[in-house]
This record gives C-alpha cells, sequence and structure tokens, in this order.
C-alpha cells in the first residue's frame, strides 16, 4: 500500500515550529510519509543545534528547506517578527508552490505523491495558493489557544469600537464601549479587558504590516478541510462552541506533547528529531535535583520576547531580592542586538541558588519536582506543558497573543499571578514570595493540579483530543 505522504510547513518561529514538529511525528506514527519545511534560515540553526542528527537515515520522513527572501544571516537569533510576517505574506508562496511541483514530479516507490499539506494557519498566504492549483487538501493548525484565536478573530471590531487612530506619539486611547474597562461583546468570551487583548506593538492602522498580516490570515481561516486548534475541550468549552459557529471542520488536539507522549515512538524519531533552535544545555536537570521540592521558580522568556536592559536590571534584582531559588534561561540574543549582561552584584548575591542557561528541555524542567512556579511571558506551547506538569504561573505577557493567554491563565482558569508592562523589581519580589511561599500560590497549585489531570484525560486512550484525532483521521487523513 501506498503511504499518505504529508508536507508539513511551521511558521518560521521557534513556537510553532515545536507546535508542528509534535503533529507531524503524530502523524508519521500513523502511517504517514513526512517532508517538513523550514527557511533554509532555520533549517542550519536546527542542523547546528543538533536537532536534526542523522536526518538521512530516517525512514519515511524528509527535511527540506525553501528560501525565506530575508537578507542572508548566520546569526543564532530570533528573525524579526515584522519580517517573518512579510515573508509568509509575500514571499513564500511561489518557492513553496515550486517545491510541492517537485515532490510530486519525482515521487517514486520511496517517496509517494503528496496526499496533504499540514499548513500552519499563519502561512496560509504562502500554502493555500499550491493547495488550490494542486488540488491537495490542506489542514491548518493553529499553535495557539483558542481564546486567542477568537480574540484575534474580534480584533477588527475591538480597533473600531475602543481605539482611536495612533496618535503622534505612537500612543492609542480607550474609549466608547472600551470605557468601563470591560470587552463584554466577543461571545464566548468573558471579563476581557483592552490590555488583554492581542498586542501587535500597538498597531491599530490597517496600513500596519503586523495588522494586515493578521487580517490576511483570519479571512482564510474557513478555507481549510480541516482546522486543529492545539487545546482541549475541558480547557476552552465556550471559546470552542464559539469558533465551531464561525469556523467549520474545528478539531481541539491537545496537548500535543501529552499525545506524544502515548505514543511508543522509535528511537530515531523521538531522539533524532527536535525542533530547538537553540542547542539545549540539560546541566540544569542535575541543578535541579540539588533543590528542595517545589522550591525553584523557572524563568524562561521564549523565543521571539526581548527585553531591555531596565527590564533586565529590574527583573534580576526582583529575583535576588526574593532569596528563593531559580533557574533562568537567558536566551543569547534576549537584549535586541546586544548581549545580556548581568549585574556583577548579582552574580555573586545568587550564586548558590540561581542557575542561568542558555537554553533548557523546558518540558522534562517543567516536570521536575524542584520546580514550584513559572515566571513565563505566556506563550502558548509554555503554558501548555505547565498546565500538564502542575506547575503554576508568573504571567508577564509581551505580544502578539499572549495577553489573552495570561488573562485566561489568571482569570479564568486561576493558575497563575499577574504582571504587566514595565514591572519593577518590587512587583517581582512580591509575585514570586507569593507563588511560592504564601496562601495564593498554594490555591492556585491547587487548581493547576485539576487542570493537569483534566489534559492528561483529554490525551489518554479515550480522552477528547484522541477522539477527536480519530474523528480527523476518520473524515480527512483518509
Amino acid at each position: 500500500m501506498k503511504k499518505p505522504h504529508a508536507v508539513c510547513i511551521p511558521f518560521q518561529s521557534q513556537s510553532h515550529i515545536t507546535a508542528m514538529l509534535k503533529l507531524a511525528k503524530i502523524l508519521h506514527h500513523r502511517g504517514f510519509f513526512i517532508t517538513f519545511v523550514n527557511s533554509k534560515f532555520n533549517h542550519r540553526r536546527l542542523l547546528h543545534s543538533g536537532g536534526l542528527t542523522a536526518i538521512d537515515s530516517l525512514p519515511f520522513w524528509k527535511f527540506v528547506s525553501i528560501p525565506d527572501g530575508l537578507p542572508p544571516s548566520d546569526a543564532d537569533a530570533t528573525q524579526d517578527i515584522r519580517d517573518l510576517c512579510d515573508s509568509a505574506r509575500f514571499y513564500m508562496e511561489q518557492p513553496f508552490s515550486e517545491l510541492v511541483l517537485k515532490l510530486n514530479k519525482d515521487a517514486s516507490t520511496d517517496v509517494p505523491p503528496i496526499t496533504h499539506i499540514v499548513g500552519d494557519a499563519s502561512m496560509n498566504c504562502s500554502v493555500r495558493p499550491a493547495a488550490e492549483k494542486f488540488g491537495i487538501p490542506l489542514v491548518q493548525l493553529f499553535p495557539i489557544a483558542a481564546c486567542a484565536l477568537l480574540a484575534f478573530k474580534h480584533y477588527r471590531l475591538f480597533i473600531d469600537r475602543c481605539l482611536k487612530p495612533l496618535k503622534a506619539d505612537g500612543s492609542s486611547m480607550i474609549e466608547g464601549n472600551c470605557s468601563d474597562g470591560l470587552i463584554d461583546w466577543i461571545p464566548g468570551m468573558t471579563s476581557m479587558r483592552p490590555c488583554d487583548m492581542p498586542y501587535l506593538f500597538g498597531a491599530v492602522d490597517e496600513n500596519d504590516s503586523l495588522l494586515g498580516f493578521s487580517f490576511d490570515v483570519l479571512s482564510r481561516i474557513d478555507k481549510a478541510e480541516a482546522t486543529i486548534i492545539h487545546t482541549f475541550e475541558e480547557l476552552e468549552p465556550a471559546v470552542l462552541n464559539e469558533l465551531n459557529s464561525i469556523i467549520s471542520n474545528v478539531y481541539a488536539i491537545g496537548p500535543l506533547h501529552l499525545l506524544l507522549g502515548q505514543i511508543p515512538l522509535d528511537d530515531t524519531i523521538s531522539k533524532q528529531i527536535r525542533g530547538n533552535l537553540w542547542e539545549e544545555q540539560p546541566e540544569c536537570l542535575e541543578w535541579l535535583d540539588s533543590k528542595e521540592h517545589g522550591s525553584v521558580l523557572y524563568v524562561n522568556f521564549g523565543s521571539i520576547v526581548f527585553l531591555t536592559p531596565d527590564q533586565l536590571i529590574e527583573l534580576a534584582v526582583g529575583l535576588a531580592n526574593s532569596k528563593c531559588p531559580f533557574l533562568w534561561v537567558l536566551r543569547p540574543d534576549l537584549m535586541a542586538g546586544e548581549s545580556a549582561v548581568l549585574p556583577h552584584a548579582f552574580i555573586e548575591e545568587t550564586k548558590d541558588r540561581g542557575f542561568l542557561s542558555g537554553w533548557c528541555p523546558q518540558e522534562k524542567v517543567l516536570n521536575h519536582p524542584s520546580v514550584g512556579g513559572f515566571l513565563t511571558h505566556c506563550g502558548w506551547n509554555s503554558i501548555l506543558e505547565s498546565i500538564s506538569a502542575g506547575v503554576p504561573m508568573i504571567c508577564w505577557p509581551n505580544i502578539g497573543d499572549q495577553q489573552p493567554n495570561a488573562r485566561y491563565v489568571c482569570a479564568e482558569w486561576r493558575a497563575g499571578l499577574e504582571l504587566h508592562g514595565n514591572v519593577k523589581r518590587d512587583d517581582v519580589e512580591r509575585v514570586v514570595r507569593e507563588l511560592l511561599g504564601g496562601e495564593k500560590g498554594e490555591e492556585l497549585k491547587r487548581n493547576v493540579t485539576k487542570w493537569k489531570r483534566l489534559a492528561r484525560e483529554a490525551a489518554s486512550p479515550t480522552g477528547s483530543s484522541v477522539k477527536n484525532l480519530e474523528k480527523l483521521f476518520g473524515q480527512v487523513f483518509v
């Protein structure tokens, strides 16, 4: 029998690559030949980080790369988010279409013809034309929360109702129906404030590239054969119910890492394919072994958040003043255009209770018994991994979907504490102490333990996500 062949293409940033790679592994286990597409820039970084060890020997799996149209670079750093959006919107359509043509032209007994394209929804501008041109079913993945997707879906209305055009100083004003501080006109969402809506660097002018990109993606949202949302039904029932009324063929499938954990993966696939753009430093796990149960704060701001020098200092001093042990991931490019340099006094004061890492195996860290809390930017992968591990959060959102994510963690699921804006050292000290040592922290721990149980039930053989996955295979991947 000929294998089905899925071409999987993520949006070209770390979190999107991570989610798509997990989905691709699930498809591979179900008998698919996988062609995984990255930009040449990210393919080089994955090879350098050790994420694609011995890829030429992987059975029924092929990694390929296409140009992204951005200036050549050897940097081991995150590309500018506006540039990535422009690349997905305006440039990658042609190279992706040429790749699909070549793969089908070169189809053989070893590499079957393409039967499905599985594209990140943020790549729809580049992927959909090829799917339509060659008559290949398109399945789109939203690697974000359902609440964030619904908030994005109402973003134009949010601008019309709540925001004046940008003023000359670049700021914007809340007015009209949002003056009372609540947004109560989005079906399926409650208790949303203007500051909880997605943040696109203050963009409210449709000529802004990020806003144009978002509206372009959303205009194509209902044109795929199926839409996978990386969540689970028990976590976001009201939001998913609303999305089902406006988008056809929605499948809530997640957490993907728990679903993947149910599969007895071949060692080659599980160990030699990793999606980290930076090299992991597993020494932090040995350090965690020496710490008391639930005592350590894990600090990581993901792959695209940048801190200013002032934010870095305030965060560092706040961590030092909290007197709590911490594991802090300091990405090499955490400060845009320069290296993150911490004060010598901070290094000296915290050397016995702090561990600094360039990048780490996050799932293993969050599941380590010594970790009692997570200071996070609220990227969706990080939230799902934290919930699945039963670790309460301190939420410091920055851009994009992180604002609605943070609101749901703190207000709906009651699994985290809020930090907003340019926080000061006293704010950091206060919430760290509260999370790891206060009564509120104990309450949050109880709440997130409940969500951990529900997440694992959803990913169990009789759970909602597994049922939705089986439905997807029965209705679409046939």
